[in-house]
């Protein structure tokens, strides 16, 4: 089911399904305010019903502060003007409070599913977030071919075919994506790559694939392979294996010893799918599993992904701004932003009874299509699957302590060798990469205490520095990023939510002398000189084992020693930079690679670059035609013909 069922406003229904409204009421001063605050959410309330819906309160450069629902918008936002009832937590929100937006909802479990939406898009500093990177890794069986292709799928959902997960990680997927080749012997190749072989390709011959593409199995015969391979994903394993034990023991019978071989091969693929599940989860079918833990003031969120009675996986979660909530609220925002991005199961087992659980559970069956139970196992394989859930819960959350307790310390040791005011929460490190000159871009990734911020890296495309000048390079990329905040010194650029309005606590430059200087001088020129820079260099050895050089923009230098823990972290800010300005140069060269002429005709999209290839041959011929052999052209009309021919012979 498409997302806007469960209540965007920017459904082409939205008109019929949404009201919303924005309350203006700005005060001058950006300073908090609580008296303030309730004023704005005073004139606000003037304007409201008892209705369903969605409000946002803003601060004065229009940022989101908080998003919540509610069954009579007049009557919950009217609750944050009676002080005394609110906590100090609220109390800051309410005193930061500029201005509302409101959205009418038709029902509270609409509400409850916009709320979740609106809070995945503005990350609001008042509202429980869950930290994730990345969305969660499927396995697609497409349905879009006369032989359909098993690949591994992330994003959105927009291919034709059965979607089987989610998977915790990548590794987990790909693990069972290569078993799952050799049990079942799908092609794994794009159609292009299919509908051009004219022999069987390596996986074939390493009996991973049946090689359609050839026709070394006919289409009845790989559609039973698809069936047996929707049967097991789906939690038919066992009749699956049954199956395969039965052909093998005819094969046998037969003296087909070769066949025999390859069943028995499949089967061990089976068993080692079967075997590969740390957690016993037979008998549960389609669930996902919570449980949360609570020590030293945080919070973490251990869960499980069962399908079909196999374990998928599992993952840690740790919410952010839980502070002073109840667990069972914070363990309902988690689930409601969870499944945000993945389609619901029919059962979600918890440890303890959810905020508004029966809400809940109706407005992600909303979402999903189906029923959705939401229960707490009381007895049997559900509530042992539970309890390890739970201690997985606890062991996750003491790592995450750990690792805090360490983080902490190393971060309190930067700021003393960098001789900081205050523990950087936001580092910025910058990095270049091109091959002499060319296509040559920069880079910045973003670390805060949490761990790297992957969705605030930045690449810059180099305009205007001279080929092979590294350090005219690193002055472009530095004027980009902080022209904004040069010409707003409050931070606000006129960009809402955007971390370009954010100023760094730290910036660090994959260099040395003279990329400081570039950096320093550059910063200068703009009237910037509260940000704290320093410059990274490989040591004598140019490896892990030399000592980097820490240059200072004053013209000092230091080093640690070279088993420091404050290094390791450095080098692995340092590491970081150097892998995504890699990364974004390799695609950006790949890009280049595959770039054709006809792109920059304007108007010329691929299925005319495509007609006009096939027609002429090249992109050299396109250029030399007449007007008359362009016109003839399939699918090229006169007047395309015209602005193409005109393109190339501007001069008449």
């Amino acid at each position: 089911m498409s997302r806007s069922k469960a209540g965007s406003p920017n459904d082409p229904r939205g008109k019929e399904r949404f009201h919303e409204e924005r309350a203006t009421k700005v005060v001058a001063s950006a300073q908090p305010d609580l008296e303030a605050g309730i004023t704005a959410i005073r004139e606000t309330v003037k304007t409201l019903k008892p209705r369903p819906g969605v409000y946002r309160m803003l601060d004065t450069r229009g940022d989101v502060l908080y998003v919540g629902k509610a069954r009579s918008l007049k009557a919950r936002v009217a609750n944050y003007t009676q002080v005394k009832g609110l906590s100090n937590r609220l109390q800051r929100m309410v005193s930061q409070c500029r201005a509302m937006e409101i959205v009418v909802t038709n029902s509270e479990a609409e509400a409850l599913l916009l709320e979740a939406q609106l809070i995945k898009r503005y990350r609001p500093p008042f509202n429980v977030l869950l930290r994730d990177d990345k969305s969660f890794p499927f396995i697609l069986l497409r349905a879009d071919h006369a032989f359909p292709r098993i690949q591994k799928h992330r994003g959105a959902r927009r291919a034709k075919g059965n979607y089987y997960g989610p998977f915790a990680s990548a590794g987990s997927v790909n693990k069972t994506l290569n078993a799952l080749q050799k049990l079942f012997l799908l092609r794994s190749c794009t159609d292009s790559f299919f509908n051009n072989r004219d022999r069987p390709c390596l996986l074939y011959q390493i009996k991973r694939c049946s090689a359609p593409c050839v026709g070394r199995i006919d289409e009845d015969g790989y559609d039973a392979l698809v069936q047996e391979a929707k049967d097991f994903l789906s939690g038919k394993s066992g009749a699956v294996q049954a199956n395969i034990e039965k052909q093998m023991a005819k094969a046998a019978e037969d003296l087909d010893f070769e066949t025999a071989a390859i069943l028995r091969d499949r089967l061990r693929a089976a068993t080692f799918i079967q075997g590969s599940q740390a957690i016993n989860a037979s008998g549960v079918g389609d669930a996902d599993v919570f449980a949360l833990a609570a020590k030293g003031g945080q919070i973490g969120v251990q869960a499980f992904f069962i399908r079909g009675g196999q374990n998928w996986g599992h993952r840690a979660f740790f919410p952010r701004n839980t502070g002073d909530l109840d667990h069972e609220e914070v363990l309902a925002d988690v689930l409601l932003q969870f499944y945000e991005e993945v389609p619901p199961p029919r059962t979600i087992l918890v440890d303890r009874e959810l905020a508004e659980q029966e809400l809940i559970a109706e407005a992600l069956a909303e979402k999903a299509g189906h029923v959705v139970a939401i229960s707490i196992p009381q007895r049997g394989d559900r509530r042992k699957l539970m309890q390890q859930a739970q201690r997985n819960a606890v062991e996750a959350l003491d790592r995450r302590l750990a690792e805090s307790g360490t983080k902490a310390k190393i971060l309190r040791e930067l700021a003393e060798f960098l001789e900081l005011d205050e523990v950087p929460q936001r580092i910025e490190v910058y990095d270049n990469s091109h091959i002499q000159g060319d296509k040559a871009l920069g880079a910045m990734v973003v670390a805060s205490p949490e761990g790297f911020e992957k969705g605030q890296y930045r690449k810059f495309n180099i305009r205007t520095a001279q080929t092979n000048d590294d350090f005219g390079m690193m002055r472009e990329v530095m004027a980009r990023r902080f022209r904004n905040l040069a010409e707003n010194p409050d931070g606000d650029a006129g960009k809402k939510n955007s971390h370009e309005t954010v100023w760094p606590d730290l910036v660090l430059i994959d260099g040395g002398k003279g990329q400081m200087s570039s950096v320093r001088d550059t910063l200068e020129e703009m009237g910037i000189e509260n940000v704290p820079l320093i410059a990274i260099a490989k040591g004598p050895h140019h490896g892990r084992e030399g000592r980097e050089v820490f240059h200072f923009p004053d013209g000092r230098e230091k080093t640690l020693p070279v088993n420091s823990q404050l290094l390791f972290y450095l080098q692995t800010l340092r590491d970081e930079v150097h892998r995504y300005a890699i990364g974004a140069h390799r695609a950006k060269r790949s890009r280049a690679i595959t770039a054709s002429p006809l792109d920059e005709i304007p108007g010329i999209g691929p299925s005319r670059k495509r007609a006009l290839l096939l027609h002429f041959g090249t992109a050299g011929k396109v250029r030399a035609a007449a007007l008359d052999d362009l016109k003839r052209a399939p699918g090229i009309s006169d007047s395309v013909a015209r602005q193409i021919y005109d393109f190339y012979h501007a001069g008449g």
